[in-house]
This record gives C-alpha cells, structure tokens and sequence, in this order.
C-alpha cells in the first residue's frame, strides 16, 4: 500500500503533496509527484544539486520528507502536508 497521494495543486508552479506515513524518501517524492519521470533520474538530479528541501540543497538521495517541509526542484515547489 502506497503511503502518500496527491493532495492539491495550488497555482502554476505550488503543488501539495499529502503522505499518510510518517515521511516519504526524497527520491520516491520526485518520482511520485511526477517531477522525474523514473527513480534513475530522480537520483541523477539530486546527485547533481538540482534539488532543494526547506531552501537547501539536499544531496542526499533518501532524506526524510516530512510534513510541514518544501521541496524545490526545477520551478515547482512542493509543500508536504
């Protein structure tokens, strides 16, 4: 059973993004919000400094996402909830 689902998008480039669990990896968001297309390239663009949670570049592929946090990652910015 997953452990999140789309919540709202907000504008053009706001999105909420709601988990059941406790925390979501940082990997399995971008592809699960549809900001990467598969896992592979979620971890390339991590890897390359691509993405930032709360305003800072995280490199880390399986950093715990959890709610009350922002993602950035190419213009878009989604909030956990």
């Amino acid at each position: 059973m997953k452990s999140w689902r789309w919540f709202a998008r907000k504008g053009k480039n706001m999105a909420e993004f709601e988990i059941t669990g406790e925390y979501i990896e940082l990997d399995k968001l971008l592809k699960a919000a549809r900001l990467c297309g598969t896992g592979g390239e979620a971890r390339i663009v991590i890897g390359e400094g691509l993405v930032a949670v709360d305003g800072e570049v995280e490199l880390r592929l399986r950093r715990k996402v959890r709610p009350g946090m922002t993602v950035q990652y190419n213009d878009e910015t989604l909030t956990i909830r």
